[in-house]
């Protein structure tokens, strides 16, 4: 009778064990283990208290970092871009804030997050692979990520050929360097054409698979025309992150959404996750089911982070 006993009890905790394995919880209501932000939120504050900032986003309920460039090794040309932005966006900080990778990842650990891709500009994805690649290794990053695609490549359907083939070469070096390669989308490329393309189709038609992968941004994804459900489904597997902001009334840009100026005139229509018009619940659950591996809040130099973004945390938790 006691062997007995024991036998059941040790079936219902195996049972119980199998119900709670960490796996499990991928398929449980709550559908993001690990919510990330992009830290373009919270420059001003990254700015003023590194490691502080950081914390607080641990304590809110971050779990991945996403960071921004440029960095010390990025080009010359990054740096002079990066300068003259500067006075109109009212800060300077970026990329590891004066401390060396080593040092932000070391802060990272002691504040429980994971580092899982860093934005940079194309000029440092094309030239300085390596130096790239090494900060990655070093933070634990899969990813290096394109934020946006400059004027200059993006005017005519040949410029968008010959992206294509630029993100395949720098793609290719990527993997040759142990890391992926992936662009984030703006709202520029999103019209269709008389026949019904629309210049992202180049990208994904004449990039390849194995090299390129991509991170939608579902906010200026919607400004720009485009169906962030359609796209995830057209194109399963080859995204793989999501970033995520509410937008408080649906907007489109004022034209293609080609220039940074239609880009500034909708900030002020972002909202926390949750307080907006998007169906997140749709789109985050399309997501899911479509290859996507990290989602980022990215609410761009917010107001009062500690109160947006927290409504954000709570709102996605509940999903």
């Amino acid at each position: 009778m006691k062997n007995r006993r024991q036998f059941i009890q040790h079936s219902a905790l195996a049972s119980l064990g199998w119900m709670v394995r960490p796996d499990a919880w991928f398929f449980a209501p709550g559908m993001i283990r690990k919510l990330g932000i992009q830290l373009f939120s919270v420059p001003r504050s990254l700015e003023a208290d590194f490691e502080g900032t950081l914390a607080m986003l641990a304590t809110m309920g971050f779990k991945e970092i996403e960071m921004y460039g440029p960095y010390a090794f990025s080009t010359e040309s990054a740096q002079k871009n990066w300068d003259a932005i500067t006075p109109m966006v009212g800060f300077k900080g970026s990329g590891f804030f004066g401390k060396t990778a080593k040092e932000v990842a070391a802060i990272m650990k002691r504040h429980g997050l994971t580092v899982p891709s860093m934005h940079t500009d194309l000029d440092t994805l094309d030239k300085k692979m390596g130096a790239l690649a090494d900060a990655a290794h070093v933070l634990g990053a899969k990813y290096v990520v394109l934020p946006s695609i400059p004027d200059a490549h993006r005017q005519t359907p040949d410029d968008y050929k010959r992206t294509a083939e630029l993100f395949n070469k720098i793609g290719a070096e990527a993997k040759a360097h142990g890391i992926r390669y992936a662009y984030h989308n703006h709202g520029y490329g999103l019209q269709k054409d008389a026949v019904g393309r629309m210049p992202l189709d180049t990208i994904f038609d004449e990039t390849d698979p194995d090299l390129v992968f991509f991170e939608m941004d579902v906010y200026w994804t919607t400004a720009g025309g485009a169906d962030p459900i359609g796209l995830l489904q057209k194109h399963k597997g080859r995204y793989v992150m999501l970033h995520i902001k509410d937008m408080k009334e649906k907007k489109r840009f004022s034209g293609d959404g080609g220039d940074a100026s239609q880009w500034v005139a909708l900030f002020p229509y972002m909202s926390s996750a949750g307080d907006g018009v998007l169906d997140l619940p749709a789109i985050m659950e399309t997501a899911k089911s479509t290859g996507i591996s990290h989602y980022l809040v990215e609410q761009d130099m917010v107001a009062s982070p500690e109160v947006a973004l927290k409504r954000s945390v709570d709102y996605l938790k509940k999903l």
